[in-house]
């Protein structure tokens, strides 16, 4: 046995008999791209701390993975189909972990978002390379099984990252979060050229490198409007962005209409199954990306948890997702994929619409019921939505199939965290705002208390450092009169703080269920709309049923 597979699926003429050791090569390299992310929700208040960064700071900390990710997902993942599906991986977990290493290394905020930047130009080479090199691996019978676990592995690493996270952090830097995906990009990479066999497309046309670009500029410029709009304000950089985005998007649908060979059909999303499918998972990201953007500060500000903690009480959203992937390979087959996407949207809203009863007085417990009903939304509606973007696009255009997929996931998550942020943050503000009135706090303090709960709760840590110090200038005070004074100060103070604290929370968790009401009802409109669109009998994409007619001497040939 070779140490490096050579020989393509596609020439063995029978399935590769390694593909589900392949399938945990691919589930892994999933794992880490969307752990980087969620890792860093938990990881951020360390590194704000220690590199001094600024709430703008943060923000492109954050969202300097997210725009090349997304902007680059569609023309990489062309690229891959042509050359090397397996190379575009490999390729891409070596950038991830020289990113992962820069960020360990880095010392300041303009290092950390370059390391971040790289880590994201990584990811939008791996991420539509699994699901390809999946789709190609797996015979047509059994890719609705390996997607379903592919789709699982995305919803625990949404846990996972926290957990991973929380644990390094109590005894390491930020920067270990960083660090740690180096081993694992390494073991993934020997996995791909041990396990995973060579893939590419079946035919040598010239890739549509303008319909590439002109879908790196339109949705590059989209994501950033989505980022620094609700974020920083719609300034001239935002609505630039704006104007770019729609020019782009413009340009990119005319071009790709009159191409003889467009890196996208967008003539597939006239597919009501097509189109359906790519709303549900957009919308349905909306709503995770949101929801778990505003539970794990609630866990973390709110509730007291650390950073471990709050990852650990993430897991029954991870161990739902599984379940929920269970059903979906045993009701799909059944009721058909109208039925199963449709009840997982339902539960997502349902899940939504029990967090609106959050309110000052709710602990954990009122949290796991939303999170275990999330986490069987997710296993239920997204694999089977993959499964039919996959299917749409023949063997040759697979990488972009899955560019496809995570490009409205990707788009999806982007803006849930910057409507459904903006608009907690807004809500928290105002009732902040409207909770302390009268308390005479100073107008500077309420300004910085209403950036953000971390920055309330800030607010209110100082009002009772005020008054330990106080209390200690009493004990020493040698005057009974002042040592009276300055204990009465001091009681006045230390109430103060508990009342901030108390106002910080209870903003915050109006803020939550003010929140998930707009996310519910967003998402409960958008399941009206997959409905309407999700045809009742499913059919093969026509583009399938063309490339399955394809000389398989072809496809042979080129894959080598």
């Amino acid at each position: 046995m070779r140490l490096v597979m050579k020989e393509p699926v596609e020439s063995t003429g029978r399935p590769y008999a390694r593909r589900w050791w392949a399938l945990l090569v691919l589930c892994l390299s999933l794992l880490i791209i969307v752990m980087a992310n969620t890792a860093l929700t938990v990881a951020a208040p360390d590194m704000t701390r220690d590199l001094g960064l600024s709430s703008a700071d943060l923000q492109w900390v954050i969202d300097g993975y997210t725009v090349p990710y997304a902007a680059l997902m569609l023309l990489l993942g062309a690229i891959g189909d042509k050359y090397s599906r397996r190379g575009a991986l490999v390729l891409g977990l070596v950038v991830f972990g020289g990113g992962a290493v820069l960020g360990y290394l880095a010392g300041s905020a303009a290092t950390v978002i370059a390391a971040r930047a790289v880590m994201g130009v990584g990811a939008a080479l791996i991420m539509p390379a699994t699901l390809s090199l999946l789709a190609a691996t797996f015979p047509r019978a059994e890719r609705a099984k390996a997607i379903t676990l592919w789709t699982a592995t995305a919803g625990l690493a949404i846990a996972a990252g926290p957990v991973v996270a929380g644990a390094l952090l109590r005894d390491h830097g930020w920067s270990s979060t960083f660090l740690i995906n180096v081993p694992v990009a390494a073991l993934a990479i020997v996995g791909a050229l041990v396990l995973v066999p060579p893939s590419k497309a079946g035919h040598h046309d010239r890739i549509d490198y303008v319909g590439g670009l002109l879908s790196v500029l339109w949705t590059g410029s989209l994501v950033y409007m989505i980022i620094q709009g609700p974020h920083f304000g719609w300034g001239a950089e935002a609505v630039t962005a704006a104007v770019v985005a729609a020019a782009g998007l413009i340009a990119f649908v005319l071009w790709e209409l009159r191409h003889p060979r467009p890196i996208l059909d967008v003539r597939r999303f006239t597919d009501r199954r097509f189109a359906g499918s790519n709303l549900a998972v957009a919308l349905f990201f909306l709503a995770v990306f949101g929801a778990f953007y505003y539970l794990t500060q609630h866990l973390q500000f709110v509730l007291g948890y650390d950073a471990l903690e709050t990852g650990v009480r993430m897991l029954p959203l991870a161990g739902a997702v599984f379940v929920g992937s269970a059903l979906t390979g045993w009701l799909t087959p059944r009721v058909g994929m109208k039925w199963t996407v449709g009840a997982g949207m339902v539960g997502g809203t349902t899940a939504l619409a029990l967090l609106t009863r959050v309110d000052a007085g709710s602990g954990y417990g009122d949290f796991v019921a939303p999170l275990v009903i999330l986490g069987l939304a997710i296993g239920l509606a997204l694999s089977p939505c993959t499964d039919a973007i996959m299917g749409a696009f023949p063997e040759s255009e697979l990488g972009v199939g899955g560019a496809v997929n995570d490009t409205s996931l990707e788009l999806g998550g982007s803006l849930g965290i910057a409507i459904l942020g903006s608009l907690l943050g807004t809500s928290y503000g105002d009732r902040l705002t409207d909770t302390t009135a009268g308390s005479g706090l100073p107008a500077s303090a309420l300004a910085t208390a209403r950036d953000s709960v971390g920055a309330g709760y800030a607010v209110a840590q100082g009002i009772g450092d005020k008054a330990h110090q106080a209390a200690a200038r009493a004990a020493a005070a040698k005057d009974p009169r002042q040592a009276a004074q300055l204990k009465q100060q001091a009681a006045e103070l230390a109430g103060g703080a508990r009342q901030m604290a108390d106002a910080v929370g209870s903003s915050f968790a109006h803020a939550v269920a003010h929140t998930s009401l707009v996310g519910a009802v967003i998402l409960g409109v958008g399941t009206v709309l997959v409905a309407v669109l999700l045809p009742r009998r499913e059919n093969a994409a026509p583009q399938v049923e063309e490339a399955e007619k394809e000389p398989a001497t072809d496809t042979v040939s080129a894959a080598r």
